[in-house]
């Protein structure tokens, strides 16, 4: 091969390898100043753009996603669970079940995911492990086995407390975990559903408090927050074609607008990223 030949070859190799790199956002934090505490978007799991997403921040809510998670891969979805008084005492948002109630597990994994109703995630957690405390150890297990080096739980639902937090960059891993269970992924991008008791005496309706699902085109998930430290959290997930965009947003103010902006701008930079028809 000739010197030309081999420098048109080196230019070539390079020019193909930043094309099939993900675009990053230059200057993402002028971009969106202040969208967030922290937040982080991936185009096809490759990060476009970030602003402080390996800060440990409350998580709120979205700590359901890891409940969530084990749940599904205990797999055993038909089991009664029964609440407990602990469960039914639960603060925040609730269904208020009633203690000695009965309920399919599978019901009660939609009432956490859709609701975000702590008194269905508390019974659940305590079904798997015999008490909360001990399903967090298995949460922060999974943590560690998931490569979640900012992340610790102290409870199953998403509480705020001194050693409870996570990271946009560890909640959008975990959020992949999640999404690649497909009754997860299929419970987050319904719009509402409803549940009932095993007995058939109370049923109830549940609405998806992510309120992308069934307004922002292509939105499937994944699952919002909040409580008073942790603010407005939203993982936000959505699909069009063979392209996925998650966002990731922690104490986000305006959370919704700011979540469409940012899927906006990363589906109109992949369709850049898409060759040309021939």
């Amino acid at each position: 091969m000739g010197r030309f030949s081999a420098v048109r070859a080196l230019l070539l190799g390079a020019a193909l390898a930043f094309l099939s790199a993900a675009p990053v956002w230059a200057g993402a934090e002028e971009m969106f100043p202040n969208a967030a505490a922290a937040y982080l978007v991936r185009i096809d799991n490759h990060e476009i753009g970030s602003h402080r997403a390996n800060l440990r921040l409350p998580p709120a809510s979205l700590t359901k996603i890891m409940t969530a998670l084990l749940v599904l891969e205990h797999g055993q979805l038909q089991d009664t669970v029964t609440v407990s008084p602990r469960a039914a005492a639960e603060t925040g948002t609730r269904l208020g079940l009633r203690a000695g109630e009965r309920f399919r597990a599978a019901d009660l994994l939609a009432a956490t995911l859709l609701q975000s109703a702590n008194d269905a995630c508390h019974a659940l957690a305590e079904h798997l492990a015999d008490s909360e405390r001990a399903f967090v150890t298995r949460m922060n297990r999974r943590a560690g086995e998931l490569g979640l080096s900012d992340t610790h739980f102290a409870n199953a639902c998403g509480h705020d407390a001194p050693q409870h937090y996570s990271s946009a960059h560890d909640l959008a891993r975990l959020a992949e975990a999640a999404l690649a269970q497909p009754i997860f992924a299929d419970l987050t991008a319904r719009v509402e559903a409803s549940i009932t008791t095993i007995d058939g005496h109370r049923n109830f309706r549940l609405v998806n408090k992510n309120e992308l699902v069934g307004r922002y085109p292509g939105a499937t998930g994944v699952k919002s927050g909040y409580t008073p430290k942790a603010g407005k959290c939203l993982v936000a997930y959505a699909r069009r074609n063979e392209t996925a965009v998650m966002a990731v947003l922690l104490n986000a103010p305006d959370r919704w607008w700011m979540a469409v902006a940012m899927l906006d701008r990363a589906f109109a930079e992949a369709r850049t990223l898409q060759p040309a028809a021939p």
